[in-house]
């Protein structure tokens, strides 16, 4: 106390301030940068997790520290892209704290919108009660207003149900108008754009009168009650006061407006993904969203995830390397303790039959090693790539199971044109037969049948049906006569024989599949150089009637229940996923990229998708092109590799060529 005044001074207060007690030691728990980013509670983050980072274990501890923080768990809202995902993540924090993390709002947009519109809607007009719409529901009802519209003649040729439902989406999506996207993604519907866009016009009235809200619906229709109207927006901000999101290189322009509007009044969100693995571009996800994060979130807070626990170095300098030539990216550089491992190959192989045997040489090497079927995968931009492929294997009798398309057989448009030379090689077939008729105009089932009966009573199937008694599409069994007398002609290749198809069968693919047949003429188009190969038709239909064996896979290979299958898969198919060793094939200039894909937003989403190829394998990674190409109208062209792989040095993408045994002994 001082002596000369009457004041106490009370000095300040040095105590200090105590950290809140954890039951987890998060610190011990995760490497430096998964700690900085959940313990950045506040504030807009933006964390860049590459391939293989740990994302699922940060957004769960930070979970668990936001409860631990005592903030209530109702107050915190996770948003996933799938409802699985969002309850394993908060099962996971759940073990690791306590039964508070169920109470965290967890869920997919959509599930979130339904909850917020059921309360809310009544703000917009919408009953409580309303009925929500499944894909099917939604094609069913456009097929109603279709009918009612008189747009489904057949002399109009006017789109399905189905197609007409995946362009209403598409265009909601993507935020376009629907003849905009006409314009861009389905040019060969431009002459239906006036009666499409009527008809959405009606479906949207149709949904109103009837309190109907369609998957699509539940995103517009919450964006527009949390835009238009304050008092709302305020209470929903103010009630999820933080919010994660995950997966933010797949949002679509809509879902990246509703994540600013939920978090209008505090700014506490943290988006969590990977812009080098943003592939969803067909499906509406914006690549800007993810990358413009900080534009929208003034004092944006970034952290690089980059430590990886999936790969081998030597695999991640080749993922580093592709992704780095980016024209614009988050800056990050995956690593990993595991230093040491196989460098990747680049494998270039004569032709493609060459990329399919070496591909399934090395995969039984693979097995003899001790490497089970179902830690490898065999990832293409395409499906159609695969068909050579799927040859082989079903020759080495190597099962597997294909994910993200069609297998070779089972595509309609194959399965047409095979039909017709089935007749050729042998004319007593009656189900390619019935097939092959119930393709011409006019004829159904009851008709095939009996023209059926007709051809296969007589010696010679052309002139049979010639005689078939008078119809209205008599005209078009003429030219199905002329044609199998133009492909019996003495000494005619199968490249032959499936060329003279296919200009036959043109008309028709655009008739029955005319919603996507330029898709489907390119599978078709592969397929003829498939048939290239072969000397013999009979050759050829066996080939591709072979089925890849279950049965009698443990005779051959002596294969262990357990083993599993090999997993062929389209790259996005594959997102999430990994194996041991993994083979990307066709990786050519002109088919990866593809050479449809010309524009440079769609070449940057070419770049990323080899990417996410590269970064699924954990320890062995190949990378094959065959050197000589068979191009339509052209024949046979030397290919390069492609461009996102062609200027990496050889000491971290070593090149192989294929030699044939004899020429190596030599």
């Amino acid at each position: 106390m001082q002596s000369d005044s009457n004041k106490y001074v009370l000095r300040r207060d040095v105590v200090p301030q105590r950290e809140p007690s954890f039951r987890i030691d998060y610190q011990s728990e995760l490497n430096a940068a998964q700690y900085e980013a959940v313990v950045t509670t506040d504030g807009p983050v933006l964390v860049v997790a590459g391939a293989g980072t740990g994302k699922t274990r940060t957004l769960v501890f930070r979970v668990a520290r936001l409860v631990e923080l005592g903030v209530d768990p109702a107050n915190i809202l996770l948003l996933t892209f799938t409802r699985k995902s969002a309850q394993e993540m908060l099962r996971r924090a759940s073990s690791l704290l306590d039964g508070r993390c169920d109470r965290v709002a967890g869920g997919t947009f959509h599930s979130f919108a339904n909850i917020l519109l059921r309360r809310h809607g009544r703000a917009l007009g919408i009953d409580p009660g309303f009925t929500i719409l499944d894909r099917t529901d939604s094609e069913d009802a456009i097929h109603l207003l279709r009918s009612h519209l008189k747009l489904d003649t057949r002399d109009r040729r006017f789109p399905r149900k189905n197609t007409i439902g995946a362009m209403f989406s598409m265009a909601v999506n993507k935020s376009l108008p629907l003849p905009d996207l006409i314009e861009l993604e389905y040019t060969h519907l431009a002459e239906h754009v006036a009666d499409l866009t009527a008809l959405n016009e009606e479906y949207r009235r149709y949904k109103a009168e009837r309190q109907l809200l369609d998957y699509d619906d539940l995103l517009v229709r919450l964006h527009a009650l949390l835009s238009t109207d304050s008092e709302i927006r305020q209470r929903v901000s103010q009630r999820y006061c933080y919010i994660m999101v995950d997966e933010y290189q797949d949002t679509n322009l809509l879902q990246g407006e509703i994540v600013r509007l939920l978090a209008s009044e505090h700014n506490n969100v943290m988006a969590v993904g990977d812009d080098a693995q943003s592939i969803y571009a067909f499906r509406g996800a914006n690549f800007r969203n993810i990358m413009d994060f900080p534009a929208a979130f003034p004092g944006t807070r970034i952290i690089a995830i980059e430590e990886n626990y999936r790969s081998t170095q030597p695999i991640l300098d080749v993922t580093n390397a592709v992704i780095a030539a980016a024209r614009e990216r988050h800056e990050k550089n995956l690593f990993t303790a595991k230093q040491t491992g196989v460098t990747p190959l680049l494998v270039a192989g004569e032709n493609e039959h060459f990329q399919s045997r070496f591909v399934c040489q090395r995969i039984l090497e693979l097995r003899e090693e001790g490497v089970p079927l179902n830690d490898v995968a065999v990832l293409f931009r395409s499906s159609f790539h695969a068909y050579d492929l799927e040859l082989e294997l079903a020759r080495h009798d190597i099962p597997f199971v294909k994910r993200g398309g069609f297998k070779f057989m089972e595509t309609a448009h194959i399965k047409d044109v095979i039909a017709h030379v089935r007749i050729l090689v042998n004319p007593q077939d009656t189900v390619a037969w019935h097939r092959v008729l119930m393709l011409i105009e006019g004829v159904g089932p009851r008709s095939a049948e009996e023209i059926v009966r007709h051809v296969v009573d007589g010696s010679d199937a052309t002139t049979q049906l010639d005689s078939f008694p008078m119809r209205a599409y008599s005209t078009e069994l003429h030219a199905l006569a002329n044609l199998l007398r133009r492909l019996a002609e003495d000494g005619a290749l199968p490249e032959q024989v499936i060329e003279e198809t296919l200009r036959y069968y043109e008309p028709i693919l655009k008739r029955v599949h005319r919603e996507d047949h330029p898709k489907r003429r390119r599978d078709l188009e592969h397929f003829a150089t498939i048939a290239a190969r072969y000397q013999d038709l009979e050759q050829l239909l066996s080939d591709v009637a072979l089925e890849p064996p279950s049965d009698s896979v443990d005779e051959v290979l002596a294969t262990e229940p357990d083993e599993g299958l090999l997993t062929l898969s389209t790259i996005h198919s594959a997102k999430g996923l990994e194996w041991h060793a993994v083979f990307v094939i066709w990786a050519a200039e002109g088919r990866f990229p593809s050479s449809f894909n010309v524009g440079d937003d769609e070449i940057e989403e070419e770049r990323r998708l080899m990417y996410v190829a590269a970064t699924r394998a954990k320890a062995e990674l190949y990378l094959t092109y065959p050197i000589q190409l068979y191009e339509r109208g052209i024949g046979l062209v030397m290919s390069k590799p492609s461009r996102f792989i062609s200027d990496l040095p050889e000491t971290i993408l070593r090149p192989v060529s294929l030699v044939e045994e004899s020429e190596f002994e030599g």
